[in-house]
């Protein structure tokens, strides 16, 4: 028998014994038939306590950022994880950014609590990378007054890392990326794919924040797509990068570089459900016919308001069922007896932390112009907060009438020549909805 057949059989014989013997690790798929329930989350961006004293540098480093919540990272996490062990989901998907800038103290930390959810709650979790994640320059650790560099990783170790969280119980696995092919059921798989550039990261001096999918590894999705539809499996995508345009104004660096021609084998494999991050908004686009749609969900930032997370719950008789939830840090909070005000009204807090830093930021701007009355600025800065709470939130649609409607729109919209301020009238325009699109919600048969 030739080495080409050889390797055939043991390749088929490896597939035939997951489904025989259940993953490599132990654990058995889901049956065929079976509910499943899969939590979502993405850009969790955790910094660990070993590298952080949380003094004046790193107070400078999260209230001057985009409104992650980086001061409470641990407590977000940790009712995250409660949420979790009170509702048992079969599945946790992180779509990438899973550390602040790719520290390796931090990626080693948050193996930890993973490894204590799988452990305390039976779920399944399974994680890509994240432009963060990897070989990140801009790896630091906070103490005092300063920064300091701290180690980062590579692609060899993140594996090494995050082995038991995808990895070991891949059933395909792409030579060019650390993409691979997870089996959580005999119903539904997890093709899990690796995005990123984070080869060019040393050579930028910055972590690269654009992705695109090679075409060796669009080959072995399409080798993929092939396994599955002999196991009439249904296949759920994930990655970091977006597949469409969620912005009209952002999108460089966020949606693939290739996005066109990975779309093109999406839907030449079928691959009709995609899960991304990245942009830190909670968005649903589709494109396509009603019965050839491709539709990608991006995940809000786990530590940014609303800190929410998505659950997708799969049917054999009535397909995939979509909605959102938020992470209860409040209730968690008061349970574990925490006194902190800010933690036991966390919504409220998450919520006006961004609303605030948001408002500042655009009465800023407003101001250096010296064309408009303290009112005037008040009414502007209003309109963009509103918008862009609800923007993260997925929920512009609720409020789109009476932004339009407003006396702060309306100067934002009669502020097109004024050079300073266009970035920012754009981006209001840009979080207009053009549709009524539910980004919160979705079905699939």
């Amino acid at each position: 028998m030739s080495s080409k057949y050889i390797k055939r059989f043991i390749f088929v014989f490896f597939i035939i014994s997951v489904f025989v013997t259940g993953c490599s690790i132990g654990r058995n798929p889901i049956e065929s038939g079976k509910a499943v329930t899969m939590y979502i989350a993405s850009d969790v961006h955790y910094l660990a306590d070993s590298i952080n004293d949380k003094g004046t540098a790193f107070q400078n480093f999260w209230t001057s950022g985009d409104g992650r919540m980086l001061n409470y990272a641990d407590e977000i996490i940790d009712a995250f994880r409660n949420d979790i062990k009170n509702n048992k989901p079969d599945v946790l998907i992180i779509s990438g950014d899973l550390t602040t800038n790719g520290e390796k103290q931090s990626h080693l930390a948050l193996a930890k609590k993973l490894e204590k959810i799988e452990k305390n709650t039976g779920t399944r979790v399974y994680v890509i990378p994240g432009n963060h994640d990897i070989e990140n320059t801009w790896a630091r650790g906070f103490k005092g007054e300063e920064r300091y560099k701290t180690p980062t990783i590579s692609a060899s170790e993140f594996k090494k890392i995050y082995k038991d969280f995808g990895f070991r119980e891949a059933i395909s696995k792409d030579k060019y990326s650390l993409s691979y092919l997870a089996a959580p059921s005999k119903d539904v798989w997890l093709l899990m794919l690796d995005t990123c550039e984070y080869h060019l990261n040393k050579k930028a001096g910055s972590p690269v924040t654009n992705g695109e999918i090679s075409e060796n590894t669009l080959n072995w999705i399409r080798k993929c797509s092939k396994m599955a539809k002999k196991h009439n499996t249904r296949i759920v995508t994930v990655m970091h990068h977006n597949l469409f345009n969620h912005n009209t104004r952002i999108n460089y660096g966020f949606t693939l570089d290739n996005s066109e021609k990975a779309e093109q084998v999406f839907r030449e494999c079928n691959l009709n459900l995609v899960f991304s991050g990245h942009i830190h908004i909670q968005d649903i686009k589709y494109n396509g016919e009603d019965n050839d749609r491709i539709y990608e969900i991006t995940t809000s930032s786990l530590l940014m308001y609303p800190i929410q997370y998505g659950v997708l719950r799969y049917s054999s008789l009535t397909g995939f069922d979509y909605s959102t939830s938020q992470v209860n840090v409040d209730s968690w909070a008061r349970d574990t007896g925490i006194s902190d005000s800010n933690l036991t009204d966390f919504m409220s807090y998450s919520r006006l932390f961004l609303a605030d830093n948001t408002y500042k930021k655009a009465y800023t701007a407003l101001s250096k112009t010296e064309l408009y009355t303290e009112e005037e600025m008040e009414a502007m800065a209003e309109t963009l907060s509103l918008l862009n709470v609800n923007y993260f939130r997925g929920t512009t649609n609720n409020i789109k009438d009476s932004v339009m409607n407003s006396i702060g729109y309306k100067l934002w919209m009669k502020a097109g020549e004024i050079e300073s301020l266009e970035n920012l009238r754009a981006y209001i325009l840009s979080m207009i909805p053009h549709d009524d699109m539910d980004n919160n919600k979705l079905h699939i048969n």
